[in-house]
């Protein structure tokens, strides 16, 4: 999918899976170019919780209209979070009380400027000059152990409680979010996912689809096809976006 503006031309991939092992898949993703807007949201709870979780989020981002600054894009992005956060908890309400939520990644665009927002451990990164760069921190527990200097990165590799989120959407009273924001750059391309993409893939392996691949597509189809050949244990998504010179539209 690609779409042009008079500052870049944006080309977007997206690809998800359910798996080796689960029966269904909880993920859930979105993309709004025009509005500038690409999500993954990655749900848990089971049937009829994660996915409404996940699903829910992405229902709610489509609504968003056509910003009119970043400011603005990062205004109705928000406001849409806080009517799914509510939607997913009234939801765990009408199931007896349950925990149901979802973790998200959301990348905006607008102009020159790009945020990226998120709650819990999905991704996005930023493949820039050849360098891999996350742009989020893992909402985890054992990030937070390793930030408080609690335990060795080598100990954080085998912590037997490190997919313990701390945060998501629908679980807490309001939206848990961290945004970090920058300028767009030409060449740029960025990956958002969900843990069942890093689980089986480091850093190494998706900076190397993203150097081979020919579109920002197949990046996508690579690394499902490597996540599934490596036993894709959970859920998997990924999506990719380009930044391109403007008027470059293949």
């Amino acid at each position: 999918m690609w779409v042009a503006s008079d500052y870049f031309s944006l080309e977007t991939g997206a690809a998800s899976d359910m798996g080796r092992v689960r029966d269904h898949n909880e993920d859930a993703f979105m993309a709004r170019p025009d509005s500038g807007v690409w999500l993954v949201a990655d749900g848990m709870g089971g049937h009829d919780a994660g996915d409404f979780a996940s699903r829910t989020i992405a229902e709610e981002m489509l609504t968003i209209g056509i910003p009119q600054s970043s400011g603005d894009l990062q205004h109705q992005f928000m406001d849409r979070l806080h009517a799914a956060h509510a939607r997913i908890r009234q939801h765990a309400i009408d199931l007896g009380g349950v925990t149901v939520g979802a973790t998200m990644v959301g990348l905006l665009a607008y102009e020159a400027h790009y945020a990226c927002i998120w709650s819990g451990d999905s991704r996005i990164y930023l493949m820039r000059d050849g360098m891999l760069i996350q742009q989020t921190q893992d909402h985890t527990e054992v990030r937070a152990l390793l930030e408080a200097g609690m335990i060795t990165e080598s100990e954080a590799a085998n912590w037997p409680r490190r997919n313990v989120i701390t945060r998501a959407i629908g679980v807490s009273e309001e939206p848990q979010c961290d945004v970090v924001s920058g300028e767009l750059r030409v060449g740029d391309a960025f990956v958002l996912c969900s843990d069942g993409l890093t689980e089986h893939n480091d850093d190494d392996d998706i900076a190397r689809a993203m150097a081979t691949s020919r579109s920002a597509q197949e990046v996508c189809d690579t690394l499902i096809a490597q996540t599934l050949d490596r036993g894709a244990k959970d859920n998997v998504t990924v999506m990719v976006l380009r930044v391109h010179q403007a008027g470059l539209v293949t």
